[in-house]
């Protein structure tokens, strides 16, 4: 069976919506980063970079999220949760999720965790500071140029859109106003209505609120 290591509030969550959106069978195990169990070393075994996703398969342990998503994508064809017979509609959704995964997320990423770029407590302010811009200017992009409509690919649904829509959540905290990008705030709103999205968000609450 598939297992899912994640943390509440990160982008494990793009992860958890694909693997229900493709019904597969899976089990999550949940690390509380504030305990740091991402560091602990039990997990360090799974995934040496000490981050989550991690997802155990039955040939091994795959971690990064746009990795994740097209295994999932391609383990559960019938899904249809990317263009696979389409091998540059494929290469758009890896491009997509690629910036999502090194440059969307680490622009937010500056705001809460500065100290892996910076000791000096001035530069780690000043990059904090710098996120409602940075971040703004990368959802804009994604409204502009990226988002096809009315789905992130157009008019299928991929893992592309969950991936989107969890990354979506942080922009209040970032300083950033999703309906400066209309585009992506109806995005985030038809996203977060799929059963599937709403039962991964629904686990992941429960789980928190138990632990």
């Amino acid at each position: 069976m598939l297992k899912l290591y994640y943390a509440p509030g990160t982008c494990a969550l793009a992860s958890h919506i694909a693997l229900e959106e493709a019904g597969a069978t899976y089990e999550t195990v949940r690390l509380n980063f504030k305990a740091e169990d991402q560091k602990k070393p039990d997990y360090l075994k799974i995934n040496p970079k000490a981050r989550v996703p991690a997802l155990v398969t039955d040939r091994g342990i795959i971690t990064e999220t746009p990795a994740i998503l097209i295994y999932v994508a391609q383990s559960f064809p019938a899904a249809k949760l990317a263009p696979l017979d389409d091998p540059y509609a494929l290469a758009k959704v890896q491009a997509f999720n690629s910036y999502l995964c090194s440059t969307v997320h680490v622009a937010h990423a500056h705001r809460p965790r500065g100290y892996r770029w910076a000791d000096d407590p001035a530069a780690i302010e000043a990059m904090k500071k710098k996120v409602p811009q940075t971040v703004g200017e990368c959802f804009a992009l994604i409204e502009r140029e990226m988002f096809a409509g009315p789905w992130v690919m157009g008019k299928d649904y991929t893992v592309c859109d969950g991936y989107l829509y969890t990354l979506s959540q942080w922009l209040a905290a970032d300083g950033v106003d999703i309906d400066r990008t209309p585009k992506i705030a109806e995005h985030f709103r038809r996203v977060g209505e799929r059963a599937a999205v709403r039962k991964a968000v629904a686990d992941e609450a429960q789980l928190q609120s138990a632990a």
